[in-house]
């Protein structure tokens, strides 16, 4: 679940308050028993990720169709994903140094292995930017793991499934990409 967390950071961030939920996607780092992240301040869920409250995460990994008409045998059409569900309780981060730490590693890590560009602690604008935005932690109270990769099926049938969900994986984001942007 760790792996999914460090290959696919953005997150969707649940809060309730009033019965109504406040959802927001957010890149979160991990870090031993806790996801460390920075959301705008007027973000209207920002108030919602402190003092302790609880909140859901849920991250997704890869996830497709898989249609019957890649077996030889009879299979039925199902859909096959990797997601890890949390419950925790999330904390503001108030100093303003450790917020600001806190985005040169995110930068650190989203930039992995290369590099290419390195946030710098002292940027000017640093110390504007850190004014708009709140950092908080989220302290990991429960692990759930939701793999459904055609496990109930034949060592072969999971094979072709897992190429399948690798394929369209890779496939699949261009078309859609065109599209939208």
């Amino acid at each position: 679940m760790v792996e999914v967390i460090k290959h696919y950071p953005l997150a969707t961030v649940i809060s309730v308050e009033n019965n109504l939920p406040f959802i927001t996607h957010l890149p979160l780092i991990y870090k031993v028993g806790k996801l460390i992240g920075h959301i705008d301040k007027s973000n209207p869920q920002a108030s919602l990720l402190k003092g302790n409250k609880p909140v859901t995460i849920i991250f997704s990994g890869p996830d497709c169709y898989i249609s019957p008409s890649l077996f030889e045998k009879a299979e039925l059409p199902t859909w096959n994903y990797i997601k890890v569900h949390l419950q925790g309780t999330v904390s503001e981060i108030k100093n303003e140094n450790e917020v600001k730490q806190s985005m040169v590693d995110m930068t650190e890590f989203l930039e992995a292995p290369k590099q290419a560009y390195v946030l710098d602690y002292n940027n000017p604008s640093m110390d504007k930017f850190v004014n708009y935005v709140m950092g908080f932690e989220i302290d990991i109270l429960q692990w759930e793991g939701k793999f459904k990769l055609s496990q109930n099926k034949s060592a072969e049938a999971r094979d072709i499934a897992k190429w399948q969900l690798i394929s369209k994986n890779e496939t699949n984001i261009k078309p859609f990409l065109d599209q939208v942007i």
